[in-house]
C-alpha cells in the first residue's frame, strides 16, 4: 500500500457513539496518517451525550461531531475510504451502500454503550470501556506497517484487530 493519508469510515447504526468516539480517537492519535469519519444506517438525532462528555473529558475537540447517514459517504462528492470498518453487529449484518474506490472493510464489534442500563456509574463505566477499547483496536491499527503490506494482508490484520478482546481488562 502506498504511504498516503488514509479515510477511515467508521460505521455504526445510530452513529451516537461507538463510532463518534472511534473517529475521535483516530483523528488525534492518527493526525497526519489517517483522516477519520463516522456515519450511521440509521442516525441518532444527536451524538449521546455521555459519549460528548467522555470525548471532551480526554481532550477530543466534540465541535464538529454529529450524527449523519451513510448515505453522505456514498455521495460522489464524499472522501473516498480507504477503510470501512462496522463496530456494531447490527451495522455489519445490513447491506452496505456501494463505496467509491474498493475500500478494505472490517468488523470490529464493539458492545454498545448507549444500550447499558443501570446506574450513571455504570452507564459512566459502559462508555469508559468502549473508549479504552477503542482506543486499543486503533492502536494496533497505527502500528501496522501498511506500506509494506498488500492489501489481503492488511485486511487479515484488521480482521484481527476487530477480534480484540471486548474487554480490556482481560488482555
Amino acid at each position: 500500500m502506498t504511504d498516503h493519508i488514509r479515510n477511515v469510515l467508521f460505521l455504526c447504526t445510530g452513529n451516537s457513539a461507538r463510532s463518534l468516539i472511534a473517529e475521535s480517537i483516530l483523528n488525534r492519535e492518527g493526525a497526519g496518517r489517517f483522516r477519520a469519519f463516522s456515519a450511521g444506517s440509521h442516525p441518532a438525532a444527536a451524538p449521546h451525550p455521555l459519549a460528548l462528555d467522555l470525548l471532551r473529558r480526554q481532550g477530543h475537540d466534540t465541535s464538529t461531531l454529529r450524527s449523519k447517514s451513510w448515505d453522505e459517504w456514498a455521495a460522489p462528492d464524499a472522501p473516498a475510504p480507504d477503510f470501512v470498518i462496522t463496530v456494531c453487529d447490527a451495522a455489519a449484518a445490513e447491506t452496505c451502500p456501494i463505496w467509491p474506490g474498493q475500500p478494505i472493510t472490517a468488523h470490529w464489534g464493539v458492545p454498545d454503550p448507549v444500550a447499558v442500563t443501570g446506574s450513571d456509574v455504570e452507564k459512566a463505566l459502559a462508555f469508559a470501556q468502549t473508549y479504552r477499547l477503542m482506543f486499543r483496536r486503533i492502536d494496533l491499527l497505527l502500528n501496522l506497517p501498511l506500506a509494506a503490506l498488500d492489501r489481503l494482508a492488511v485486511k487479515r490484520h484488521l480482521d484481527q484487530i476487530g477480534t480484540t478482546p471486548t474487554d480490556p481488562e482481560n488482555t
